[in-house]
């Protein structure tokens, strides 16, 4: 099973207004266009030989050259020798090689005499040439070292003369980039794990080497606050004139303390720091290669779906097992609802994101196809043994297998053009969405007053505009006394991937004593003449694989489903969110 693409809408009934619809100045029907009408598929999330940790586990041949030429549908040659290439390739790429160590280890294998003249990178030199045990003890070290800071200052230094790793990476992005073709981001990533707990960031530049190359990654190194990442990137848009956001990802993984109620301290969170993170976070990884962080089985019991690509035994550095008490704040949905608790405390909401996926890969291979997955490290790539792998080996605390890996993800932007500066747009206005990788086509809207008949309508599209607002907006107020939000979604399925079995809207909500929170899940429209039982849930599709010769026939589900539908809970007192699953 292919995990449900999830879509999100946030509704503020007392915000924002819906646009009107622009007068028609010109015969042909699209002269105008004020809204997007092509969803671009891309990765935000891959790493190349560049970042430390890939660089340790075997990713040695590919650069963030190659990333970009992979992602584009050439074809490049993987650490195991083998030709790897995309069926379809993306429309965009960021290349987010950790700004810890970026391009070090690259050096050390290498033998630089500059890099081997530094006792740390040294002995990390003796150990990963000795192979096997002392090998994999390098890489911790590494890894440790990326968590608490560099175990000499000197090994972060280039030589006088020479192009350092982040203006290679600078120069590779700006020569892949070709506006309305493909688009190449500039970007890195900020690795916090204080105590093992993952918070790290994805950085994307909306601007090119001219004045994304002035600056130099924050890293880890610099803070572990994100606090810190904030402020950087603001000092960054006011010294430059330039554009850049931060994405988090694997919540799933991150201790608990990814979306607190409190600040890095553990102190109230103020109405400043909830409004910087709302400015430079619009978005959230939702799905990648490590798990799933949409929800989970404790905190939504009623959802058949919550068990899908679970990652929950321990944090990102092995360091902790993961709690019950951890999970409202290492979830998505439980996040949003969050949010607008706090936002009935601080008057604005941290957690209004969008929602993406990416694969994080480190081989350089930004693919998310389950026939033609390359693994999370090199170590994973195709082989005879790579089922029987070990992901994760530390018996102390939880053992996780390779095969436990996902084949994910992708994101889904809806853009005006294929540049860094349309993309880039839409994903700072949230009009995005999440996929495990297929590319089903996915819209969803929210007003109040789409008709029935809207939904399938050929400018479905336009009259969503034209009556309301799209994917990851604010709902404007109810135009009158006793009216529900609708919803007009609409979901054509991927044509080389399976039919569709379903559409969901899932709903958070806070009820008016601005503290208790509650969550459901809704079937709105699905395939064939099925009738939900008497406990209000929908049967199964059905299934088709044949487990013998892995094999599966696409004979069941629709190949689109649409429908515009209401909420009968509504209460306009109460703050809520929905999103839509497909």
């Amino acid at each position: 099973m292919r995990r449900p693409l999830a879509a999100l809408l946030v509704a503020w009934p007392w915000l924002a207004l819906a646009p009107a619809l622009a007068e028609q100045t010109s015969y042909s029907p699209d002269a105008d266009r004020p809204h997007p009408s092509r969803v671009y598929w891309g990765d935000t999330h891959v790493h190349s030989s560049f970042s430390a940790d890939a660089n340790m586990f075997g990713t040695l041949r590919l650069l963030p050259s190659d990333a970009f030429a992979f992602a584009r549908g050439e074809a490049v040659v993987a650490d195991n020798g083998m030709t790897a290439r995309m069926d379809r390739p993306l429309d965009f790429l960021v290349v987010s090689d950790h700004a810890e160590y970026l391009g070090l280890l690259r050096r050390v294998r290498a033998g630089d005499p500059a890099m081997l003249a530094q006792p740390a990178a040294r002995r990390w030199y003796e150990m990963l040439q000795a192979g096997g045990e002392q090998a994999m003890q390098a890489f911790y070290e590494v890894a440790r070292s990326m968590a608490s800071g560099p175990d000499q200052p000197r090994l972060l230094e280039v030589p006088e003369g020479e192009e350092s790793p982040w203006q290679q990476v600078v120069r590779s992005a700006d020569e892949a980039n070709a506006p309305g073709a493909f688009t190449a981001f500039i970007g890195f990533e900020w690795t916090s794990q204080p105590d093992g707990n993952n918070l790290h960031r994805v950085v994307v530049f909306r601007d090119g080497g001219e004045r994304a190359g002035r600056v130099l990654p924050f890293s880890a190194f610099d803070s572990q606050d994100p606090r810190e990442l904030w402020r950087t990137l603001d000092a960054y848009e006011k010294t430059s004139g330039g554009r850049v956001l931060a994405i988090p990802h694997n919540s799933n993984v991150s201790g608990g303390l990814m979306f607190t109620e409190t600040d890095f301290d553990g102190e109230a969170m103020t109405r400043d720091e909830a409004a910087r993170r709302l400015r430079f976070e619009p978005l959230v990884e939702i799905t990648q290669i490590k798990g799933d962080s949409e929800t989970h089985p404790l905190l939504s019991p009623n959802d058949e779906f919550a068990d899908f690509g679970r990652w929950d035994k321990l944090n990102l550095g092995m360091s902790e097992k993961q709690t019950p008490a951890m999970l409202p704040h290492e979830y998505l949905r439980s996040a949003l609802a969050l949010g607008l608790r706090l936002d009935a405390k601080l008057g604005i909401n941290p957690y209004r994101f969008g929602l993406i996926g990416a694969t994080d890969s480190h081989t350089g291979l930004a693919s998310a196809a389950e026939d033609n997955f390359w693994g999370k490290f090199a170590k994973d790539e195709p082989s005879p043994q790579r089922a029987s792998g070990l992901f994760v080996d530390n018996t102390a605390v939880a053992t996780i297998h390779s095969w436990e890996s996902q084949a994910a993800g992708y994101a889904g932007v809806w853009a005006l053009a294929n540049t860094r500066e349309a993309i880039f747009d839409a994903m700072e206005r949230r009009e995005v969405y999440a996929t495990t990788g297929p590319r089903m086509r996915v819209r969803l809207f929210g007003g109040w007053d789409y008709a029935e008949q809207d939904a399938v309508r050929p400018d479905a599209a336009r009259i969503g505009y034209a009556k309301g607002v799209p994917i990851g907006a604010e709902l404007e107020p109810p135009p009158r006394k006793g009216v529900a939000p609708a919803f007009l979604v609409t979901a054509l399925m991927d044509p080389e991937g399976a039919r569709l079995d379903r559409v969901q809207i899932v709903k958070g909500w806070l009820e008016p004593d601005g503290d208790t929170l509650h969550e459901r899940v809704y079937d709105v429209v699905w395939s064939g003449e099925r009738k939900p039982g008497a406990d209000a849930k929908l049967p199964p599709v059905g299934i088709t694989v044949d487990l013998e010769r892995a094999t599966w026939t696409n004979t069941i589900g629709a190949a689109q489903l649409a429908t515009v539908w209401r909420d009968p809970d509504f209460d306009p007192r109460e703050r809520a969110f929905y999103y839509a699953r497909v």
